[in-house]
Order: C-alpha cells, then structure tokens, then sequence
C-alpha cells in the first residue's frame, strides 16, 4: 500500500530531503512505498493531513540554531486532527547559488526565513550591503537565479545539483552543527513511544500557576527536556506552553502525571508519544 507524504517545496528544500529519507525508512522497516507532495507552506502541509488529503507530513520543528519553527508548533494547536508519530533529525548544510562567479556583485540574496537566520553572520561579512529577500522556501528563487546575475539564493548544495546552479560560497552557515529536527504527523493517534509532546493553556495568569503543572513532572521522576510558550492570540501576556517530555503513555507514571496536569490546565493536548527513526538519505 503507497503512503502520501506531504512536504514544503519546491523540490530541492531539506523539508523533502527529509520527506525522502523518511520514505526510505518505511520501505525498509515496513515495506511501505510512499509517494511524495509538495506543498507551498508549513501551514498547506499540515493542513493537507488536516483535510485527509494526504496520509503524512513531514515538517519542520527545530533547529538547532536558531529554534522553533513556530509555524508548525501554532498548527498544531490550532488543528486538532493532528498527531505526531515519529520524529527524526536532518544535518543542514547551507551553501550561496548563483549564477555569478563574483560574490562583489551579488546585490540580492533569497531564502527561506529559516535559513538567512541560520547564514546571519556570514552574510553581515561577506554580504553587508546585499538585500535579503524570506521567501517560502529555499528553492522558490532557483528558477530566476539564471536571468538575474545579481542574485544568490541559500539553499542546499543537493538544490544546486537539482537546479544545475553553480554553488558560488560552500557551507556558510554560522555554526558546523547545524541540524533540524522534524515531526512525522498523521491523523492518528500514537501512544507508545521514547518522547511525548504535548501543549496546555493555563486558566489565570496567577504565581504559582506554571510552576504547579511542572512540579508534577518532577516528582515523578519524569524528564522534561523542553519547554516554551506562544502567544495564544487573544491577549498581550497570555501564552501556550510546549513541552517535550521523555516517556511513554504506557507507563502509569507518565498517564498518571497527565491525568494531574488536566487537573491544573485550561486546555491540554497530548500531540503524540514518538520515537526517532534512524535516518539516512540513501
């Protein structure tokens, strides 16, 4: 039976190549072909899972450079069809595309949000006077880069080979370590895995009134390795809190600790218990 996955495009983005490597992944741990979609956005992606147009998405959620891709954290909350059931983490290299051989005379440079973040100090030193340019992705702009020789894109040097645009600056992000790590969403629940990510509101703004919810965690010994908020927009200073946790819904501690947490919340959503697939690109 084939599998749809949705990503962000076009073809080229690190959203496919995860796409590719997840896909991979499936014909050798459950004999599943899947079949890839590309999506215009993050929030098209998910939404595609949404509307049962699709089977999967892959998307991004984190980087370790520069953090949260809120996009998917806000669509997730929003919709309440979504489920994340595995998760798995993507090395990024950034290389500069351009079809011009002087770096003194690119005057644009287009990419993802994302990925100028991610080049932020090389582009102030190499790049100070050039225009940034956040489109939706880092291959939107491949296409035009061969009537424009004054313009460069961030993207992959995989994008370059795809493209056949020449790769004017190699590896220019502002940290070796880069790495991004994504979601596997479905419509269906999974309640067996290593990490659990979940999401709650909080009734008043009070004190005391966050440190209750996190003290369950820690008396039961369970780890919580991250934890933000978003805005929940409706007013100035009322957020939704993130968590990440390690543990597995079948473990009484881990259901017993949110049967407690329901106890001291608005709203709470229990996004999915995962495990990290080992990926490769091959």
């Amino acid at each position: 039976m084939k599998v749809s996955i949705a990503h962000l495009g076009p073809t080229g983005t690190n959203s496919e190549t995860a796409a590719i490597a997840y896909a991979n992944w499936l014909g050798r741990h459950r004999q599943q072909e899947a079949v890839l979609f590309p999506c215009p956005s993050i929030a098209i992606t998910l939404d595609s899972v949404a509307q049962q147009k699709v089977d999967l998405a892959v998307v991004p959620v984190e980087n370790s450079i520069e953090g949260s891709v809120t996009t998917t954290l806000d669509r997730l909350w929003q919709l309440e069809q979504l489920k994340i059931i595995q998760a798995l983490i993507l090395p990024i290299s950034h290389a500069l595309l351009s079809c011009n051989a002087s770096l003194k005379e690119i005057q644009t440079v287009y990419s993802h949000p994302q990925a100028l973040a991610q080049c932020q100090n090389w582009l102030a030193k190499f790049l100070p006077s050039a225009k940034l340019v956040a489109i939706n992705s880092t291959t939107s702009a491949l296409p035009y880069l061969k009537d424009d020789l004054a313009a460069a894109a961030i993207s992959s040097p995989r994008a370059a080979q795809l493209y056949q645009i020449p790769i004017l600056c190699h590896d220019i992000g502002d940290y070796s370590d880069n790495c991004t790590r994504f979601w596997i969403v479905s419509s269906t629940q999974n309640n067996n895995g290593s990490h659990l990510s979940l999401a709650f509101s909080l009734p008043k703004n009070v004190p005391g009134a966050l440190v209750k919810p996190l003290q369950i965690f820690a008396r039961r010994g369970i780890n919580m390795s991250k934890i933000e908020s978003r805005p929940t927009k409706r007013l100035l200073g009322e957020y939704i809190f993130f968590i990440d946790l390690e543990g597995n819904l079948q473990h009484s501690s881990v259901t017993a600790a949110l049967t407690e947490l329901s106890q001291y919340t608005e709203t709470l959503k229990i996004f999915g218990n995962y495990d990290f697939c080992q990926l490769t690109n091959n």
